[in-house]
């Protein structure tokens, strides 16, 4: 049973037990069988996939209502307020671990794995093999025996420049309704919030289409040696994150626009905020480390 006492803000609200984790983590698991069927030839996979995003999607529906009638109900005191922001700081820190784990697979891939395949000892298993990251050397897959299809590397001109653009617009534009609520501008902070995830959306569409061309014109694949793995792991991670962010700032406009939040109370928002300049953060290094080395 919940804690709280009609009309009196508790000093630690704990809400009823909800059904809510268990069904979201039911539409996670479809996704991840959907996709990893998808990608190793399933046809039903793609099927599986979309069954799990669409109820993933609506068990975030009712669990975002949930917690803004908790909130809009006064339930939540500043002890609450400050728990929400630990655990905001930690998810993100989690999030920065789990980033990091890729980057890292990136950096040993490109300074030790490869150049160890060209050492001498594997030079009498591999006599014609160059152990050059794809990106440097046109042709070079990173793998030997030619157990790689050849492919073509992607470089930061144009679309990856253009998702550049447009995540760091979309953190200013955060930054300008974040202020505009602050100084009590409710319409100018709902309008630059809808700009917010709009440029996000772009964002998606693009990375959506340079994931079309690289398979279709480039044969970038998942596939692809060390390189394609580690390319589609840290912008496919990226994007899915980019998705989570954009749904999260809707649900805070939607709530906006429904009259929620003050100037004094709207953690919602500054947390929405925080996780989508780590996301922005993340691309930069991607935009340099991927991109263009």
């Amino acid at each position: 049973m919940s804690t709280s006492t009609p009309g009196v803000t508790p000093y630690y609200f704990v809400p009823e037990p909800s059904r809510h984790p268990i069904t979201a983590v039911f539409g996670l698991f479809w996704m991840i069988v959907g996709a990893a069927s998808w990608m190793n030839g399933y046809g039903w996979g793609k099927w599986a996939l979309l069954f799990g995003v669409l109820w993933w999607l609506g068990v975030l529906f009712q669990w975002f209502r949930d917690a803004a009638h908790e909130s809009e109900a006064g339930l939540n005191s500043r002890r609450i307020d400050v728990s929400y922001r630990w655990g905001m700081s930690w998810f993100i820190f989690s999030e920065v671990m789990f980033f990091g784990a890729f980057f890292t697979a990136l950096w040993w891939g490109r300074a030790h794995s490869v150049p160890e395949l060209g050492n001498l000892e594997h030079a009498i298993l591999w006599p014609d093999f160059k152990a050059i990251w794809p990106s440097v050397a046109a042709g070079a897959t990173g793998s030997p025996g030619d157990i790689i299809e050849p492919f073509s590397t992607v470089g930061p001109f144009w679309l990856p420049t253009i998702n550049t653009a447009l995540l760091l617009t979309s953190g200013v534009t955060l930054t300008i309704a974040h202020h505009a609520l602050l100084a009590n501008n409710r319409s100018k902070t709902i309008a630059f919030m809808w700009v917010t995830v709009l440029l996000g959306l772009t964002f998606l569409c693009i990375q959506g289409y340079e994931y079309y061309h690289l398979y279709t014109e480039l044969n970038l694949k998942l596939d692809s040696g060390i390189y394609g793995s580690t390319f589609f792991m840290l912008t496919g991670f990226h994007g899915f994150h980019v998705f989570v962010g954009m749904v999260t700032l809707f649900f805070i406009t939607m709530r906006l626009q429904a009259g929620h939040f003050t100037p004094q109370h709207h953690f919602g928002l500054e947390g929405a905020a925080w996780y989508w300049h780590f996301v922005d953060v993340v691309w930069l290094g991607l935009y340099i480390l991927v991109y263009w080395m």
